[in-house]
């Protein structure tokens, strides 16, 4: 097995292996700026150095030399070498700023030098906090600059495109952003304008930075050179809670990571997850802040003469009841949804099957042309494979519009049909439709009864993405009856991890009076006199369908948290 012997520790590894990966997948550290793990390594910073060098062989016998002690005889190379594109060959020996001088008095040079023009604006920068430079600075920099000259100033507050602002100052020059739109979105929109301490990134004259995969780049900017036009000024990271979620706005299942403060969401990043996306998510998804946040519907809402007006929640249960028993059930139509996730439709489909109810049936939500090869796709829902595989029956919308408009009752999932003109609102004039949703659209505005459900920030679910693969949400915001301190479900993760674990913000405003869907199934069901629905989680739901519905067998939310998901159908989706 080759050898490789890293600061005196003897290491094996398989394959080609570059250096600084190798370093940091052992759990050791080099400092670095320009390397990305999923992008070629120009060694541009220059600041993961390192001193290699490669035993000697005798070239008769080819057996290592030794020196007087037995040991073998290194021949170092003639300079430090950078460790992103410095490939790992048998026996060589590596020596980092941890155990060699002249190695960390370069790095610390080097870091002068880089430092040299950046602006000393932490303070109000949106990087602070989770940024490279500062921190590198803080472990491996100088105390102090011995450069008393003016600094080069550069283009600040640069609209580069609808969603992406640059500040030129602040710009290291490591081309990471650069080699995203080469390399990983293939858009080219970016490159490296004029020359020497000068340069910075930008796009050709006239054109925008409009890729769809724009706010990747300020992901992987290891300065605050480029910032989001949204979650510009809006908060210090180490304020916010980060909590692991799955992006909801295509069939892809994209990792997320939901930036919570005062029970806002406030911003969206990747996750990494190989099998799924990578590092990467488009820039729709990070949008959906705005659906957890805005226009959401708080407390129940009952159709009256003069229009909608809220309800009790017991209110809302009971006129459930009141319409359910006063027809029959072939008269009775629920809709499941693809934007909902597998336990949601797991418990209309009970709730349906306990009753004696006609089954669910759901339309999926595509949209030709949508898809690009890459993380968007035409199937603009996040659960589409998960309805079919809980065996609901997938309907045109000449199908459901049918059956909706001879239906007396109507139990509609969290899904926008009309908005999406799957059914005309003409169908439903017949019906006593019950929406159970998460924010206002069309679609509730002529409902008979709406009732507020939790959305993917604010429960524990899971949903099967287009690939069969299956994953599941954290919830990141509380609601009127949730506690961050009491529910196990909810992440406690901050960046800064030695103050508190919870937002000192609170606000109650800001928390919608909502329930999740297996709630409002055990409160109409008590209505009704039935005992078969006490659900209270998510996972208490999964461990009964893991149970009951052949596909999901064996799956359990600890071993989605294990694996980052289970593939639980091999057949891709054609979508």
């Amino acid at each position: 097995m080759p050898e490789v012997f890293i600061d005196g520790k003897r290491f094996e590894y398989e394959g080609d292996q570059r250096l600084l990966q190798f370093i940091q997948d052992q759990g050791m550290e080099v400092p670095f700026f320009c390397y990305h793990p999923s992008m070629s390594a120009p060694a541009n910073c220059r600041q993961c150095l390192v001193k290699v060098g490669q035993p000697v062989k005798d070239r008769e016998t080819g057996e290592y030399e030794l020196d007087d002690d037995g040991e073998r005889v290194i021949r170092w190379f003639p300079k430090l070498q950078t460790s992103c594109n410095t490939m790992i060959s048998d026996g060589m020996v590596v020596l980092t700023q941890e155990t060699d001088d002249l190695v960390k008095r370069a790095q610390k040079d080097n870091l002068e030098f880089i430092l040299i023009n950046h602006p000393l604006d932490c303070p109000i920068c949106d990087q602070a906090g989770e940024c490279p430079l500062q921190i590198q600075t803080y472990k491996y920099g100088p105390e102090g600059s011995r450069f008393e000259v003016k600094k080069v100033h550069k283009p600040k507050r640069v609209q580069l495109g609808p969603r992406v602002i640059l500040d030129a100052e602040r710009c290291i020059n490591c081309t990471r952003c650069v080699r995203f739109t080469d390399e990983i979105s293939e858009t080219h929109q970016l490159t490296i304008t004029s020359r020497g301490d000068k340069n910075y990134p930008t796009t050709a004259p006239g054109m925008e930075f409009d890729d769809a995969y724009s706010l990747n780049t300020v992901d992987i900017c290891p300065v605050g050179a480029l910032t989001s036009a949204d979650f510009r000024f809006r908060a210090r990271v180490w304020e916010m809670n980060q909590t692991p979620s799955i992006d909801i706005t295509n069939a892809k299942g994209t990792n997320i990571d939901l930036w919570t403060r005062d029970n806002l969401v406030l911003r969206i990043t990747p996750r990494y997850n190989e099998a799924v996306n990578d590092h990467w998510m488009p820039d729709e998804g990070r949008e959906a802040y705005r659906l957890f946040n805005e226009n959401r519907i708080s407390k129940p809402l009952q159709k009256l003469d003069e229009g909608q007006t809220k309800s009790s929640w017991n209110n809302a249960f009971a006129t459930v009841t009141e319409q359910l028993e006063d027809v029959s059930k072939d008269d009775v139509l629920l809709i499941g949804s693809s934007h909902a996730s597998v336990e949601e439709n797991y418990m209309l489909s009970k709730f349906a099957s306990i009753l004696g109810y006609n089954a669910p049936v759901f339309c999926s939500h595509i949209e030709d042309g949508k898809g690009d090869g890459f993380l968007l796709t035409d199937d603009v829902a996040p659960n589409a494979n998960g309805c079919r595989l809980l065996g609901f029956d997938e309907v045109t919308g000449d199908e459901l519009s049918k059956s909706a408009s001879s239906a007396k009752v109507i139990l509609l999932l969290n899904d926008h049909v009309v908005d999406r003109g799957v059914i005309d609102k003409d169908h439903l004039n017949n019906s006593f439709v019950i929406n159970f949703a998460t924010n206002h659209t069309e679609t509730t505005k002529i409902a008979d009864l709406v009732i507020p459900i939790t959305c993917v920030a604010e429960h524990a679910a899971s949903y099967v993405n287009i690939d069969g693969r299956i994953q599941r949400t954290h919830p990141a915001k509380e609601t009127k009856y949730t506690n961050r301190r009491l529910d196990f479900e909810m992440n406690e993760g901050r960046l800064d991890r030695y103050g508190t674990n919870f937002d000192n913000w609170v606000t109650e405003e800001n928390k919608v009076d909502c329930l999740p869907f297996w709630i409002v199934i055990n409160k109409i069901s008590e209505e009704m006199g039935l005992d078969d629905f006490t659900y209270q989680s998510g996972r208490e739901i999964m461990d009964e369908i893991s149970s009951s519905v052949t596909p999901f067998g064996g799956v359990s939310y600890a071993k989605m948290d294990e694996e980052s998901g289970i593939v639980i159908q091999k057949e891709k989706q054609t979508v």
